[in-house]
């Protein structure tokens, strides 16, 4: 049998199957999706089986035997296998690139070398002490610990390599192991253990109360436990091992993020006739067992999650399982809170903040069938399960959903892809969906789809309780100024803080930047401060008097005078979360602030701990960036305030006015949630703005109206599709004329196939490159950064076309140096 293999090898561009024999022995356990270490240029690598045949396509002579399987059970079920190949070939990336997405990095294994002596060696051919070593430590040992031990002896140890007298292999090893403990078990039943107790004599008291503990808590016990528990120690516990009354083994335990939490069981609530309506609909889908995407537009608090609820309840009596995806860390502690409580240990949680083996062993419940629910961010979307029936992505318009490093994928567009392998449903929730997505929901369905030519669009257009959306108040910001406020609280929000905090309501204020300050400057001179290594200002953070690059990361110490001119004028402008906090401090002494950021949620379990004392009401005011404009749900929130709305509304982004539009909306839904009613102040610059005056009145429908006449003026989705390619380089020369050459290139081939025209030739078929010219932020870590932008329109694969333009520019110098970055349908052209 012949396994043809995807060998990770990170160095060069190896994007194609390798034949490799599979051992006799090895027949009945390598499947399609096993991980096996094969050899590769002298080295055993990772790799990963995508297929199997009776024969190779190479001269059977020339092949090498698989070395290792690594895992029993294949980690990759042959669908993620056939998606991997489907996001290479989608998102211009190497297929090892996106296998590799698909596992837990406790997976993503490395070769270790290993030597031993050979049978062969003789005397004197080797260092005796380093023989002698060798042999004590069995005849094998790691490469790495023989050089460590012996420096002086490399030269020997190269030439016993060459001569035979050492003998190398190497072995992959992943990054985690599976977690064991020593643990104790009981050898016989209560009645003979008790009388075994009583017969020890007096001097083995300690064994006596080991044993009697044993009995009264009934079943096996970690050691460790045992031994605290008891004030014992090992020995005893050993002692009574060898008297054939306790047995020890060491026993895999799973680490459960979770372990010790009890989460209150919950029933379904009734629903609302409008989310009845929903759930009939979403369950009919899965009922059919037909692929298709559903887009259910409910605005703030009408409901969503209890239809989410009932509907994978549905899902999990058809025996078919769930995938939920949320799009910030901070969303997942309430949602795994209500996903436990109503499905107990049937739910994994995987996200970013758990250690590596706390996915890895939520990773495995899911293979191993023990749970029916995967809920997380992104990634979840590749929860190794064999029958989705259903898959839900909350906040489906959340830019977090992409993913910024290779592969650059969109998670909607991956669910939509794994449900028609599955035959599942796609339900995208929002009370402010992604202009693509309200666009494609409404245009007509083919015939012959599930649902005929009804759009797939689910609406939910009122609260649960029949509770008024929010009144909003728009401040000017300009008009403040010039009536002698410059705080960055206007009087209206100030007087409803006052109020809020007189009456014990809470309230959430809503900045999206963190730090302290924007940037800093001399006001003498005009210096600012600029991030050394990239074309941007640094960010100050008051706590350490530290300016920061949030795109590097680079730190240096703030200046007491200005490096150009050594004035000491320097000054701290725009607002930072850091600053809120600090003017709530000067001008509300005793108020309880909860600041939610980057910054402050760093540990591990930080949101959840942080979103527990404000639950609790052990804090007036939550402060935050955008993590805490969605899916949160406090009773006592009656106050939503936006400091200032103009944040992203000026960013160099087509998508910058919708952004806006979902971040007021989303934080407004916040307040009024329950049985108090809400208010909603928004400062900003710009009030006459259109993404403000809609998000105002909460009205959805008139906010696309004008998006869309402004995206189809410009030429910008939905009316096409981008595609943004971004090249750097240290060289500035080098990379302008690189890309050049690149978009000549794509050009050409375009012009071949008869499709580069101009979005406005009204043609069905149209492909545009536009650039290259330098990147907004020009340069990064520093590189310079050049971009081409493609928009194109029709049944053009645009991704062929890009990686057959890239291919001479991906090997030899100097055009290997630069680094092309694809990223189709960006949310962030910056």
């Amino acid at each position: 049998m012949i396994a043809k293999v995807i060998v990770d090898v990170p160095s060069r561009q190896t994007d194609r199957p390798f034949d490799y024999l599979v051992p006799f022995e090895m027949e009945s356990w390598i499947e399609i999706g096993s991980r096996v270490g094969v050899p590769f240029g002298g080295r055993v690598l990772q790799g990963f089986v995508v297929g199997l045949a009776a024969e190779a396509d190479i001269d059977p002579k020339r092949l090498k035997p698989v070395s290792e399987l690594l895992d029993p059970m294949p980690p990759l079920l042959p669908d993620l296998v056939e998606l991997a190949k489907w996001l290479s070939d989608k998102y211009c990336c190497s297929w090892t690139t996106a296998l590799q997405a698909m596992i837990p990095a406790a997976l993503k294994g490395k070769a270790e070398r290993y030597v031993e002596l050979a049978e062969e060696a003789e005397e004197g051919e080797l260092p005796s002490e380093l023989a002698a070593w060798l042999a004590s430590q069995g005849g094998t040992a790691k490469l790495e610990a023989l050089l460590e031990r012996f420096p002086q002896h490399a030269k020997e140890v190269k030439s016993g390599l060459r001569t035979g007298a050492i003998i190398e292999h190497a072995s992959i090893k992943d990054r985690l192991s599976i977690k064991k403990m020593l643990t104790v078990f009981l050898t016989a039943d209560e009645e003979t253990i008790r009388a075994a107790a009583e017969e020890l004599p007096a001097r083995a008291a300690k064994q006596r109360e080991v044993l009697l503990y044993m009995l009264r808590h009934g079943g096996p016990l970690q050691m460790q436990a045992l031994i605290a528990a008891t004030e014992g120690s090992a020995s005893t516990v050993r002692a009574l091992e060898s008297k054939g009354l306790l047995e020890l083994r060491e026993v895999e335990q799973q680490r459960d993020p979770y372990a010790g939490r009890e989460f209150e069981r919950t029933k379904p609530l009734p629903l609302t006739a409008g989310q009845q309506a929903v759930f009939e609909r979403i369950v009919r889908s899965v009922r059919a067992g037909e692929p298709e995407t559903m887009l259910l537009h409910g605005v703030t608090g009408s409901g969503k999650t209890e239809v989410y609820l009932q509907s994978i309840q549905y899902c999990l009596g058809l025996g078919k399982q769930a995938i939920v995806l949320v799009p910030e860390i901070s969303l997942t502690p309430q949602m795994v809170e209500r996903f436990k409580g109503r499905f107990g240990e049937a739910v994994a949680v995987m996200h970013s903040r758990l250690s590596n083996g706390e996915r890895y062993d939520e990773w495995r419940k899911i293979r191993s069938r023990q749970v029916q629910v995967a809920i997380g961010a992104r990634s979840a979307i590749f929860a190794p399960f064999e029958s989705i029936g259903l898959i839900i992505i909350d906040e489906e318009h959340e830019s977090s959903y992409k993913q910024e490093e290779s592969p650059k994928y969109h998670a909607r567009d991956v669910a939509v892809r794994r449900a028609r392998q599955h035959g599942a449903a796609v339900v995208l929730g929002s009370a402010t969906p992604s202009i693509e997505t309200f666009a494609a929901a409404n245009r007509p369905q083919p015939s012959g789809t599930a649902g005929g030519r009804e759009p797939a669009l689910l609406p939910m257009p009122e609260r649960v309780g029949g509770r008024p959306l929010p009144p909003v108040d728009v401040i000017d910001m300009r008009e403040e100024l010039r009536d002698g406020n410059r705080s960055m609280f206007s009087r209206k929000l100030h007087e409803l803080l006052t109020d809020r905090l007189e009456k014990g309501e809470q309230s959430v204020l809503l900045l999206n930047r963190r730090g302290y300050s924007t940037f800093v400057m001399c006001r003498s001179c005009g210096y600012t401060a600029q991030c050394p290594h990239c074309d941007i200002s640094l960010t100050y953070h008051q706590k350490t008097r530290v300016m920061r690059c949030h795109y590097c990361g680079h730190a240096e110490q703030a200046p007491t005078k200005c490096p150009s001119c050594e004035s000491e004028h320097i000054r701290y402008f725009g607002t930072g979360t850091q600053r809120v906090e600090e003017e709530l401090a000067k001008l509300f002494p005793g108020i309880r602030v909860i600041r939610m950021d980057v910054d402050t949620t760093t540990e591990k379990n930080a949101h959840e701990k942080l979103l527990k004392q404000f639950g609790d009401r052990k804090a007036d005011v939550l402060l935050g960036t955008q993590m805490v404009a969605k899916g949160l749900d406090f009773p006592y929130v009656t106050l939503v305030g936006v400091i200032a709305a103009d944040t992203s509304l000026n960013l160099p982004d087509f998508r910058a006015a919708e952004r806006t539009f979902q971040l007021l909306t989303q934080v407004a839904g916040r307040a009024g949630r329950h049985h108090l009613p809400g208010e909603v102040v928004i400062q900003t610059y710009s009030p006459e703005h259109y993404a403000v005056t809609t998000a105002q009145h909460h009205d959805y429908a008139a906010f696309i109206a004008e998006e869309l006449r402004h995206r189809g003026a410009m030429g910008y989705p939905p009316y096409c599709r981008i595609i943004l390619i971004t090249m750097s380089h240290e060289q500035l020369t080098l990379l302008s004329s690189v890309g050049e050459q690149f978009a000549s290139r794509l050009r050409e081939l375009a012009e071949e196939q008869g499709i580069l025209v101009p979005l406005n030739s009204g043609l069905p078929k149209a492909f545009d490159v536009l650039g290259p010219v330098a990147s907004p932020i020009s340069r990064m870590k520093d590189r310079y950064r050049f971009q081409c932008v493609i928009k194109y329109r029709g049944s053009i694969d645009a991704s062929a076309l890009i990686r057959e333009a890239l291919a001479p520019f991906t090997d030899g110098p100097p055009q290997r140096q630069v680094q092309f970055s694809v990223d189709v349908d960006p949310q962030v052209i910056l």
